[in-house]
Parts: C-alpha cells; sequence; structure tokens
C-alpha cells in the first residue's frame, strides 16, 4: 500500500501585494518587497507552519503602470540565497525566465543555491509573457507564444543535463592519493539544439536532492503540456472548483501520455486566504483592501495582462470592449479566460476590472470554513495543495496559527518535516543521474 496522500503548502512572498493599492493600508510595510526583515519573517513563519516551500515570483520588465510591488523587489536567486541562512528545512522556489536567460548560467545558479540550502532549491520555469520584456534585453523579437514554450522544452533538457555533468560519488577528494575527482564520473553534455550550443560540463556538483525541483506555472495548451512533460509540481489560478477539477484532470492526463504517473506531477493553485474570527471579521478585512482599489487603478491592473493596454479609452459601463485576438501573446490563458467569462456573463468593462484587481474567492471565513474548502478542493481532486499568498496583511500568520492546526486534527497535513531536502517533503524521488543509471544497466 503507498503512502497517504498528503496535503502541500507553499507560501508566496510578494512584498507589498498584487495590487496597485494594498500599500497603503496601514498596516503593510510600504517597503515590503525590498525589506529583508519582512520575507526573513516570512519565511520562518512558513517553516514554523511546515510549509513544503516558500516561493517568490519575478518578472523582467515594467513601465510606470506596473503595480507597486513589480516596480521595486528582489531578484529571487538573490533572495532565496539569503533565506536559506536563516531557515533549515523549508524549500526555496523563484521563478527564472527561460526566454531571457542562458541555461548553462541558470543551472548553476540554482545549483548553487541547492548546495547553500542543502537540498532545497526549486525552478519555477517561466517563459516571460510580456513583449516589452525584449527591450530589455537587447531588443530581440519577442518570441510567439508557442515558440517560447518550444525553447523552454530544450532548456530544461539541457539544464537538467548540466545537472547530471558529475556522478554523485565522483569527488573522491582523497588528500593521502592526491585524487580530487574521478575523471569517469565526469561527463560533458555536448548538447547542439535548434536553439542551445552547450558543451559543458557544469562546474559544481550535483546536490544532495540531485536536482532542483521543477515547478512550472503555464495554463494555456503549451503550458500545460510542458508542464505534463518536465514538471514535478504546476502552480494554477482556477476561479472555482469545477475549474480546478478539469484542470487537475486535465494535465494529469497529460503527464501520462507523456509516459509518467500522475502521481508525479503536483497541481497546486494559488489562494489569498482571508481568515476571520467570524465570517464577518474576514468580509471586513477583505473590504479594507478591497475599498482601497479605485476603478481607475483596476483598469490599470488589467491592462498588465493585455502588454499594458489602456482600458481607460473605453466607457467603464459600456460591456467590456471586443479585443479580437488581443492578449493571446502574453498572458494566453489569463487573457482568454477573461474575455470568455465577459462575454458570457455579459460584464462591463468597470465589472471586469474590478473583479480582476479584488477578487473574492471561497477561501474566505472562520478557521473552520477555510479548511473545510481547503479540504474539499483537497479531497476532490481538484488539487494536491495550495500557495498561500498574503492578501490581507497577516494573511500568512493567520493561516499558520489558526487554519493549519485543524488541517493536522484532520489528519491532512503533517505535524513534522519528513525529511531535510525539498524533495524529500514533497514525496518526489531524487533523479538517477543518467550516466550512473546506464552503468547499472
Amino acid at each position: 500500500m503507498g503512502r497517504k496522500r498528503q496535503l502541500r503548502l507553499g507560501a508566496s512572498i510578494h512584498g507589498v501585494g498584487s495590487s496597485h493599492t494594498a500599500w497603503r493600508h496601514p498596516k503593510i510595510l510600504s517597503d515590503a518587497s525590498v525589506n529583508l526583515d519582512f520575507y526573513t519573517g516570512q519565511a520562518q513563519k512558513a517553516e514554523e507552519g511546515k510549509f513544503d516551500f516558500v516561493f517568490v515570483a519575478d518578472g523582467l520588465y515594467i513601465n510606470d503602470k506596473s503595480i507597486p510591488h513589480f516596480l521595486s523587489r528582489f531578484e529571487p536567486i538573490t533572495i532565496l540565497s539569503a533565506l536559506a541562512a536563516v531557515t533549515s528545512r523549508i524549500g526555496l522556489v523563484g521563478t527564472l525566465s527561460t526566454s531571457y536567460s542562458e541555461p548553462f548560467t541558470v543551472a548553476r545558479q540554482f545549483a548553487s543555491i541547492d548546495h547553500i540550502s542543502g537540498g532545497r532549491a526549486g525552478w519555477n520555469v517561466v517563459t516571460s509573457p510580456l513583449e516589452g520584456t525584449a527591450l530589455n534585453f537587447g531588443g530581440k523579437r519577442h518570441p510567439e507564444h508557442s515558440e517560447r514554450y518550444h525553447i523552454a522544452e530544450e532548456y530544461l533538457e539541457v539544464a537538467k543535463g548540466l545537472w547530471d555533468s558529475w556522478e554523485d560519488d565522483a569527488f573522491v577528494r582523497d588528500k593521502k592519493s592526491g585524487t580530487f575527482f574521478d575523471p569517469g564520473k565526469l561527463h560533458r553534455l555536448n548538447h547542439e539544439g535548434e536553439h542551445f550550443s552547450v558543451q559543458g560540463p557544469l562546474n559544481i556538483a550535483r546536490s544532495r536532492q540531485g536536482q532542483p525541483v521543477i515547478f512550472q506555472a503555464g495554463s494555456s495548451d503549451s503550458g500545460r503540456n510542458l508542464a505534463a512533460k518536465t514538471a514535478d509540481a504546476v502552480f494554477t489560478g482556477p476561479d472555482s472548483i469545477e475549474e480546478a477539477k478539469a484542470f487537475y484532470k486535465d494535465v494529469k492526463q497529460r503527464a501520462a501520455a507523456a509516459g509518467r504517473s500522475a502521481d508525479e506531477i503536483l497541481i497546486l493553485p494559488g489562494i489569498g486566504p482571508i481568515v476571520g474570527a467570524t465570517a464577518e471579521d474576514a468580509e471586513r478585512k477583505y473590504h479594507e483592501i478591497a475599498d482601497l482599489v479605485t476603478p481607475e487603478k483596476a483598469l490599470e491592473y488589467l491592462g498588465r495582462y493585455f502588454e499594458h493596454h489602456d482600458f481607460s479609452q473605453y466607457p467603464l459601463d459600456d460591456p467590456f470592449p471586443d479585443l479580437g485576438d488581443f492578449g493571446s501573446n502574453s498572458f494566453r490563458s489569463t487573457t482568454d479566460r477573461i474575455k470568455k467569462q465577459a462575454k458570457e456573463q455579459h460584464l462591463t468593462l468597470r465589472q471586469v476590472a474590478l473583479q480582476e484587481a479584488t477578487p473574492r474567492t471561497s477561501f474566505i471565513g472562520t478557521p473552520e470554513q477555510v479548511a473545510d474548502v481547503v479540504q474539499r478542493w483537497f479531497e476532490e481532486e481538484a488539487a494536491d495543495g495550495f500557495i498561500v499568498g498574503a492578501s490581507v496583511p497577516g494573511g500568512l500568520e493567520d493561516f499558520v496559527d489558526l487554519v493549519v492546526p485543524i488541517l493536522r486534527e484532520r489528519g491532512l497535513f503533517r505535524e513534522e518535516y519528513e525529511a531535510d531536502t525539498l524533495r524529500g517533503n514533497l514525496g518526489i524521488p531524487i533523479p538517477a543521474n543518467r550516466y550512473s543509471k546506464q552503468k547499472a544497466l
């Protein structure tokens, strides 16, 4: 009999918040996005709650319409290295783009974090949706949506190959004989592909968990295919449990079609739970943040998904404008959803903008009510776990202190860490070194 299915939890550290106006709340640190003490406190709180990992998102293009958190925030590799020094068991996951970086450098960076942290690194693989990003990298052409995922697939193939440069016991370090490493256990990749030419080997050994854990966040058809083939875990953002179940089933089926076990890939929706002493208290917390958002700021927030399109040119209370294919080369799954919902529900531009800028989910209520929703999604296979974001001040603390104990009482979440690596805690096996595996055949 296999190991009992276990709820997985990650914590998203998102500085001053995910809106244009959250930073104005009196309880939010206005410099949280570049405040090391804030990040340290969030990571340590998540570790206190025995979360599997903390997650730091990223982007490579801003303008004067971007939300405050995007305007000035830590680069993930740097801040995760700092967090590795002040935590001991929790995983450390960061976003890095395959469209605007080189696989040798990135493989080395994540391998370094894996060593610094003792095997707790994870990489959220993204393809950079915003076309303006190209302007910060030599002005080259921004790849089309499907092309970005094709590049990402080869990129991951290279990175994983580089992580196998050294077999696990390659470094002998025998001072008496003067043997530092076994040359027979050093391997060049010699990759020659459509997008990359990389010889190798990587100049850092394999870590205790073999390779960093691969996360992926695309929900479009191309994103789902990449995740099914290459990812250990998938971030997603469904609007309902029905949508979540459909996504869960679809990605698991794609993984099986790619020759993998459906259990090899974890589906982790992002949520922003709001926990109150009473249901009314939770509603009050929601409105303290939501009421800060003006229609003008909501339009700016909406615009980012559509290449920072200027929605202020349209009447607020007219039907959502017909944008055709606009947005299909950026956040495709999100823009497709927005346009579809607006059409089916006959929504005005004002309604769409406020709905996106001030989302209200079912994860709001008393600790018991929030735990009930978490349990339902988990048991009905809408999720294998969740990425918990703090959508209100103290949101993570409330979830750890008030909801997690209930989940433990119900036998859904761990009392203590099972391992000291990210793979160990997530239940994801260490990938065998390809060269050692060949020798064993």
